[in-house]
């Protein structure tokens, strides 16, 4: 008698009941991520994604290579797993082709103890409001209510009532920069494994409170009061025993749909550990508001870029914001551009030198690469996508280095017009490490003015920095959101509505998951 009990609390966790005493928990993976801005012309397909499948999964996770522990602790069943650069809204075709082949690979293994969903939380698909939960609905469909799945989060994404119900554990990152993104997830992985390990199935209790507050991460970098302070709050919560996870989600403010808001998450068993936490956390995010400031000088760009010039430290970075392509924005926008090359100071021979970091130029790349590095080219470049702000922009200069082979931007060059160093991509490309720089030749670490399309600055930038300002330029993620036109998120929020009262920051409970 003893023995059968044994193993019917194997089965009521979904565990296999062959060898209860040796199963290991059969595990999915998958998951498609992207920002996507609604306010951005652009359109994501499908090979945006750079799609990974089946045993091709293992490699985006370090925690799961063959010889991690990790990887012995479960029998796993990685289907396709996606990860877009930030940019428009995912067209509908490319939705529905990478979900087709998730889910038909699902069914080919079933059942499942559990699912790693790996997303972003930001993804706008065309015709759907809400296209994690959308994504999440029909997984859930496929592998069951008895699945345990636990989901792993930017903090920037957001949480619909729908993605928290299907979602038994879920989590997300606690740095702005992402510096701890794999460090998530791993904790998403870990506290699916730990649970099918102790055979605590899922938390008994959820709780969900949504904060009214949208702002864009460049103004709640967790390098900064009060981010700083704020995300340190949640591990005290999630380390509580009788807690598995906290989170705080700050939202995507540059898609217009009404799931995108602040939202507080806790998970766990001891029901009122998991309420104070979650309440405590909330009503923390709420009494900061006020205190959510940019994480540099921001400047509108005239300004920004005198103060650039007169500067005697190097690099001195421009973040050109307002098309930062690691927001959703399109990418190809000129009106920075075009700037630049119409400032007298950069045509001086003994003027500052510049590099300016990207614009697609698909027509000026086929001529580099005919025409050979010393030769002269000339071509259109940009405003293909995002013409909304100036036109595309002919652009005549110099090849001074080509490279070819790049994961996003497939081939670059870099023309020389004056003293600016204009770095010209086939497909759009954010510009994050030292060596998207050194491989093209050239060194921002010396030089005088480095511009790039970004946001807030990344590790390595960041350190290099000798100065920096955030400069307010035009683009589909511009800063100031009371200029975009927002129809479908819910008011009142602040800052949109500065003046509105407290709202209601209790738990929300979310049921367990269900079939839909």
């Amino acid at each position: 008698m003893k023995k059968s009990i044994i193993i019917l609390s194997f089965c009521l966790i979904g565990l296999s009941c062959q060898n209860p005493s040796t199963a290991l928990p059969r595990i999915a993976i998958a998951g498609l991520a992207i920002e996507s801005s609604t306010f951005s012309p652009a359109r994501t397909e499908a090979a945006a994604f750079h799609a990974s499948q089946g045993e091709a999964v293992f490699d985006r996770y370090p925690f799961l290579t063959a010889d991690h522990p990790n990887r012995k602790r479960a029998k796993w069943f990685p289907t396709l797993k996606g990860h877009a650069l930030p940019g428009g809204q995912v067209t509908r075709q490319a939705y529905d082709s990478l979900m087709g082949i998730t889910l038909e690979m699902l069914k080919q293994n079933l059942p499942y103890d559990g699912l790693f969903f790996d997303i972003h939380g930001a993804m706008t698909v065309e015709g759907l409001a809400d296209a994690e939960g959308d994504m999440i609905n029909k997984i859930r469909s496929i592998v069951g209510p008895q699945t345990i799945i636990s989901t792993s989060m930017d903090l920037h994404g957001n949480v619909s009532q729908q993605l928290a119900q299907q979602s038994d554990l879920i989590t997300c990152y606690r740095m702005a920069p992402h510096e701890d993104a794999l460090e998530s997830k791993q904790r998403a992985l870990e506290n699916l494994l730990d649970r099918l390990e102790q055979g605590l199935g899922k938390p008994q209790y959820k709780a969900w409170i949504p904060v009214p507050i949208l702002l864009p991460g460049e103004q709640t970098s967790t390098r900064i009061e009060p981010g700083k302070g704020l995300y340190a709050q949640v591990p005290l919560v999630a380390n509580q025993e009788g807690v598995t996870d906290a989170a705080i989600w700050m939202g995507y403010p540059w898609a217009d749909e009404a799931r995108n808001h602040g939202v507080i998450m806790v998970t766990g068993d001891q029901k009122d550990k998991v309420q104070q936490g979650a309440e405590k956390l909330a009503q923390a995010f709420w009494a900061a508001r006020n205190a959510f400031d940019f994480v540099a000088p921001t400047k509108e760009f005239q300004a920004a870029l005198a103060q650039a010039l007169a500067s005697k430290k190097k690099p001195f970075i421009l973040s050109d914001m307002g098309d930062n392509p690691t927001a959703g924005g399109a990418g190809d926008v000129t009106w920075t551009l075009r700037e630049l090359l119409n400032h007298p100071d950069f045509s001086e021979p003994n003027g500052k030198k510049l590099i300016y970091a990207s614009i697609p130029g698909p027509q000026l790349i086929e001529q580099a690469i005919e025409q050979g590095i010393g030769q002269r080219v000339r071509a259109e470049v940009g405003a293909a996508v995002d013409n909304r702000y100036a036109p595309p922009l002919m652009l005549e200069g110099t090849v001074t280095a080509i490279h070819k082979g790049d994961k996003d931007a497939v081939v670059e060059a870099v023309v020389q017009v004056g003293q600016i160093s204009v770095i010209v991509t086939q497909k759009r490309k954010p510009y994050h490490h030292l060596s998207d720089f050194t491989n093209l030749g050239l060194d921002p670490k010396n030089t005088d003015i480095v511009v790039v399309k970004i946001g807030y600055l990344v590790p390595e930038l960041y350190d290099i920095r000798g100065d920096w300002v955030m400069a307010l330029t035009p683009g589909g993620v511009d800063q100031d959101l009371k200029r975009l036109p927002y129809k479908h998120i819910q008011r009142p929020i602040f800052p949109l509505d500065a003046a509105m009262e407290t709202p209601d920051l209790g738990v929300r409970w979310i049921p367990q998951s269900e079939k839909p």
